[in-house]
Formats: C-alpha cells, sequence, structure tokens
C-alpha cells in the first residue's frame, strides 16, 4: 500500500504533464455532464491555478529577462531579431488569411446594443502613445497590473545597467532567477487541477447554447485560426528550418496550446512555455527574452479576430473593400493586433479601431466587439491557444535553425 501511494504521488510530481492536463480535461466534462452543481464549486481550482500563474508570471519575467542580459556574455550569440522577424511576418500573414477566409465565406452579424462599459483606442496613434507610455510606467505599477510592455522595458534596462556590476551581484540575480523558477515549476504542476475546474465550471455554467446564432461567423474565425496554425505557421517554420515542421507544431500546440486554450491569458502561459523551452534545451539566453516578448507583440489569433469580426463588420453595412483596403486592413490588424494586451478578450478593445477605416461609428463598432463577448467562450480560448504556442513555435524555430548553421559551419573544411 506504501509502495502504491510512493508510486502514485511520484507519477504527479514526475508524470507526463500532458497525460495529466488531458486527464483533468476529460474529467472536468465528465464531471459537468453528471453533477453540474459540483462542476461550478470547482471553478475555484480553475480561479486559484490561473490566479497563481498570473501572480508569478510578472516576477518571472522581470527576474529572467533582467538576469539573462546581466548574465550575457560579450561574443555570445542571441538570436531575438530574427525571432521578431518571425512574430511580425507571422502576425500580418494571420491578418491576410482572416481577409481571405472573410472574403471566401462573409458573415453577417445582427448588432445588438451592450451596456459593457470599455474605453477602445480611437485611432493607430492612440494605440502606439498607449504602447510608449507603457514604457515609461512606474516598475512596481506594472508589475501589480501586468503592464508586460513596462516590465521588458525596466527589465531590459536594468539587466544592461547590470552587465557592469560585480559578478557577486550577477550571481545574486541569477540566484533569484532561479529561485522564481523553481516556484513557477511547482505553479506548473498544478495544472492538470486547474484545468479541471476551468473545464468543469465552464461546460457547466455557459454551454454552447450562446453560440447557435453565431456559428457561421465562428466557424470562420476558428478556420482561419486553424489555417495559420496548421498551414501558414508550419511554412513559416519549415522556410526557417528547411524540414518537416509539423513535429514541432504538433509538440507546441499539444504543449503549449492545451495550457492557453484553458487559462485564455498568453501573459498567464508564460511559465508554461519557459518551461516547455527548458525542456527542449533552446537557449536559455534567447528564449527568456523572447517568450515574454511573444506575450505581448506576438498575437495571431488576434489579428484573426480583429480582421474577421471588422469584415463581418463591413458585410453587414454593405459596404464594398477593394484589394488595396483590404491590404491596409491587414497592416492595420497586425499593428493593433501586437497592441493587444495578453489578457482574455483583450483583442476585442482593438476592433472599433479597424472599423474606424470604414467610417464604421463607434457605437456601431462597440455592438461588434458585444458579439465577440457572445463568442468568446471559444473565441478568445482558440486565439489565446495559437499565440501562445506560436511564441515557443518561432523561438524553437529560430533557435534550431542557428543550432543547424553552427554545426554546418564547424564541419566546412578549415573549420
Amino acid at each position: 500500500m506504501e509502495k502504491q501511494q510512493k508510486g502514485f504521488v511520484q507519477y504527479i510530481v514526475q508524470g507526463s504533464l500532458v497525460t495529466q492536463i488531458i486527464i483533468g480535461l476529460i474529467a472536468g466534462v465528465l464531471l459537468a455532464w453528471a453533477m453540474p452543481s459540483a462542476a461550478q464549486s470547482a471553478s475555484l481550482l480553475g480561479e486559484l491555478f490561473v490566479g497563481a500563474l498570473k501572480a508569478v508570471a510578472p516576477v518571472l519575467v522581470w527576474v529572467l529577462v533582467m538576469s539573462s542580459i546581466a548574465n550575457h556574455k560579450k561574443g555570445q550569440k542571441t538570436n531575438i531579431r530574427p525571432i521578431v522577424v518571425l512574430y511580425i511576418l507571422g502576425t500580418f500573414l494571420a491578418a491576410v488569411v482572416a481577409v481571405i477566409g472573410s472574403t471566401l465565406f462573409p458573415s453577417t452579424l445582427i448588432l445588438v446594443t451592450n451596456d459593457t462599459q470599455m474605453s477602445p483606442p480611437d485611432n493607430i496613434v492612440e494605440v502606439l502613445k498607449g504602447v510608449l507610455l507603457n514604457i515609461v510606467a512606474n516598475p512596481i505599477d506594472a508589475i501589480l497590473k501586468g503592464n508586460y510592455i513596462g516590465i521588458l522595458a525596466w527589465s531590459i534596462g536594468l539587466g544592461i545597467a547590470l552587465r557592469h556590476a560585480k559578478e557577486s551581484t550577477k550571481s545574486v540575480v541569477q540566484d533569484l532567477a532561479e529561485a522564481v523558477t523553481q516556484i513557477v515549476r511547482v505553479v506548473i504542476r498544478l495544472a492538470p487541477l486547474g484545468i479541471f475546474g476551468l473545464v468543469s465550471s465552464t461546460v457547466a455554467t455557459t454551454g454552447f447554447e450562446a453560440l447557435l446564432g453565431y456559428v457561421h461567423l465562428l466557424t470562420v474565425l476558428l478556420g482561419c485560426m486553424i489555417v495559420v496554425a496548421l498551414v501558414v505557421n508550419p511554412l513559416i517554420v519549415y522556410w526557417k528550418i528547411r524540414r518537416n515542421p509539423y513535429p514541432l507544431v504538433f509538440d507546441c500546440l499539444r504543449e503549449s496550446g492545451v495550457t492557453a486554450f484553458f487559462t485564455r491569458s498568453s501573459a498567464a502561459n508564460i511559465p508554461v512555455n519557459m518551461a516547455m523551452c527548458r525542456r527542449m534545451n533552446l537557449d536559455e539566453d534567447t528564449y527568456s527574452v523572447s517568450i515574454p516578448l511573444g506575450a505581448t507583440i506576438n498575437m495571431a489569433g488576434a489579428a484573426v479576430t480583429i480582421t474577421v469580426l471588422t469584415l463581418a463588420a463591413v458585410n453587414t453595412l454593405g459596404i464594398s473593400v477593394d484589394i488595396p483596403t483590404a491590404i491596409l486592413l491587414s497592416v492595420v490588424s497586425a499593428i493593433a493586433a501586437c497592441g493587444a494586451s495578453g489578457v482574455a478578450g483583450g483583442s476585442l478593445l482593438l476592433i472599433p479601431l479597424a472599423c474606424s477605416m470604414f467610417g464604421i461609428s463607434n457605437e456601431l463598432a462597440m455592438q461588434v466587439v458585444a458579439v465577440g463577448l457572445i463568442i468568446g467562450v471559444l473565441q478568445d480560448s482558440a486565439e489565446t491557444g495559437l499565440n501562445s504556442s506560436t511564441d515557443v513555435l518561432f523561438t524553437a524555430a529560430a533557435c534550431q535553425a542557428e543550432d543547424a548553421s553552427r554545426r554546418q559551419g564547424s564541419e566546412l573544411p578549415g573549420a
């Protein structure tokens, strides 16, 4: 009996996290089907898990990025630049896919009034202004509010400054990063319980009845995201690593996408992505910066959401869209998506910005946002899963391409 208990505990601590998450997912659905009232009570597990992720993520980003830069050795290469290029390219192509999908399968909306109070940006200048203001935000306030742009700015600045510090100081910073990482690992091991609570409470309280009137729109949204995940992203990765990209693509979707699907927060999924990069033996100097950066600017799913919902409003109002306007919408959606927050529903507030291109009033645009809130159960989950899994995918692709290039160079005669 004692051996069985030890074996069970060992499995919980060291067993496959993906398998445990799938078990938690299935158990959550079964509980919601069999005992809806008990499933609603299980929501506390989900809230605790997401709360723990959101609590530890800002501190993790702050310490890990600062430590990575402070302890970076001269002559030591990182792959941030190519990863940023992949982020921008992937987000733009996602918007293009959304334009094509919305053109082939046009959606229309029944616009309704919604009383939710929101403050969306009025134009692209306001989005950029918001980004700049976030950069110079108070660092403590940035951590408290989860302002990852401000956290990145301060951690990069402090990291650069600490490169000139004494080795003992750098060692303390490194030890602090290791300590925070250990806490993150404990939180991640609780993912199966958290997802069990999230799934059971969501299925029990929401169901899918509210989505029936928006099946076509939701199908277009999810279809575009699937095309991006299974066609566009693999093509980008193949261009980078020059071999079959699908094993890497499916690994990222399974390990990162599944968790992000249920937490619905790219920021909260940062620790999960960090752990995955560590298991893949990627360069820590690279992923410790690229993963938090990706949660801020790599928003392919958000670009799809903004574009599809905007074009649905355009179709509803009978506004014609020519090719140059469609291209401009893709650019604006990509830029707006980069300004979306890394929390649940962050992309919806950027829809009025894209709608303003077509002269759609803010009142009507906010009704489109209301539609987004109605279908948000699946839309936001799928969007976050695509966003977050792509962070790991592009980081791994850049690191693997760099490793292959380095090995090829060492094999050349005279190397």
